[in-house]
């Protein structure tokens, strides 16, 4: 077409071609037959086939991979039957555990030692490592209650000096429900667990042992505990005699019958010796007593804790034999004189049944 200027606008129109050969007509596909064809080759189907197999030999490892590794979790977390030791989940459990008894054995020393004592042989409050207290009463639910309502729960105290310590009793206490856990923990430990705590005697890092024996069962004729503490106090008199408190008398010869005493037995008659002995600040003022053999003696016991209930008891070889004969348990401050029968020559332990770390040897010669 032409721009030219001045010219017309029928003289800018495209100019005329000339007319061109037309394309013959054509097949849109001209490739031969055998390429349309829908069959697979031998090559093609070889090569499928081989590639299919990879997959599955894939998927087979992938599975395989899965599956043992399922089984070596399942092993790892649970152990290897007869394989001690071998669960992972077993001793995560029991590292959590000496860590709750380790907290809960500082929130006792903080906060339960100056009542109970420091290794929970009473005082202000009640024993709480006696074995069949351990057994039947202070079970977690038990502890539960009373630390989350304090004292009245125990003998329905009203007045009972024992406070709140949870955060969701009534008024509020200063412990937190992982603090309650804690703190049951450590009281309900058994003594297969060590756990590092302070020594309350040497104030040093040490290893220490849960107060719980596992292994223990009470005698067939053991006394239940009694439903409140101060029941174990009680006594009908300051010094009944052996009929009146119904335990066996002495036997003719001096011996000691063998079966601890309900309270002081007396022997008929005591001679002038008198074994002067005080309790003060939950301990014994003497480690060591000497009496004649063969012929009664007596005990005069001085408690100087006010409102601490203390007593003497005499043991078989140690404080930890056999008990041949118990002293009346009374609360301070006061004084009491016993009646002991005659012992063979030999050594014998003394202790306090209400604190029995209190203990003390005893020398007949």
């Amino acid at each position: 077409m032409t721009d030219q200027p001045g010219q017309r606008p029928e003289e800018r129109l495209p100019v005329p071609r000339e007319p061109s050969e037309v394309a013959p007509p054509t097949e849109r596909f001209t490739a031969p037959l055998t390429a349309h064809s829908v069959g697979l080759s031998p090559e093609r189907a070889a090569k499928i086939v081989t590639q299919s197999a990879s997959a599955r030999w894939v998927a087979f490892l992938a599975v395989t991979i899965v599956a043992l590794f399922v089984i070596v979790y399942y092993f790892y977390d649970l152990g290897v039957p007869g394989v001690a030791d071998s669960s992972r989940l077993d001793k995560e459990v029991a590292a959590q555990q000496v860590t709750a008894v380790t907290e809960g054995y500082s929130l006792f020393e903080a906060n339960c030692a100056r009542c109970h004592g420091a290794q929970g042989q009473g005082g202000i409050g009640p024993v709480l490592n006696d074995q069949a207290k351990l057994l039947t009463h202070l079970t977690p639910g038990y502890l539960q209650s009373v630390l989350t309502v304090g004292g009245r729960y125990v003998c329905g105290d009203a007045n009972s000096l024992m406070p709140i310590w949870s955060d969701q009793g009534s008024p509020p206490g200063p412990l937190n429900y992982r603090n309650i856990q804690e703190l049951i923990a450590f009281l309900r430990a058994p003594s297969t667990l060590q756990f590092q705590g302070v020594d309350p005697t040497t104030g040093l890092t040490t290893t220490l042992k849960g107060w719980r024996d596992p292994t223990f069962a009470p005698a067939p004729n053991a006394t239940p505990v009694p439903n409140c503490w101060k029941d174990a106090f009680a006594s009908p008199s300051a010094a009944p005699s052996a009929a009146a408190s119904g335990a066996p008398a002495a036997a003719p010869s001096g011996a000691p019958s063998g079966s601890p005493a309900a309270s002081p037995a007396a022997s008929g008659g005591a001679t002038g010796t008198v074994l002067e002995l005080t309790a003060s600040g939950i301990a014994f003022d003497k480690a060591d007593l000497t009496a004649p053999a063969g012929v009664p003696f007596q005990i005069k016991f001085t408690n100087n804790d006010a409102g601490i209930p203390h007593n003497v008891a005499i043991h078989k070889d140690s404080p930890a034999g056999e008990v041949v004969w118990q002293g009346e348990i009374f609360s301070g401050t006061d004084t009491r004189t016993s009646d002991v029968p005659a012992l063979p020559a030999g050594t014998y332990g003394f202790s306090c049944t209400v604190h029995p770390n209190m203990t003390g040897t005893l020398t007949v010669k």
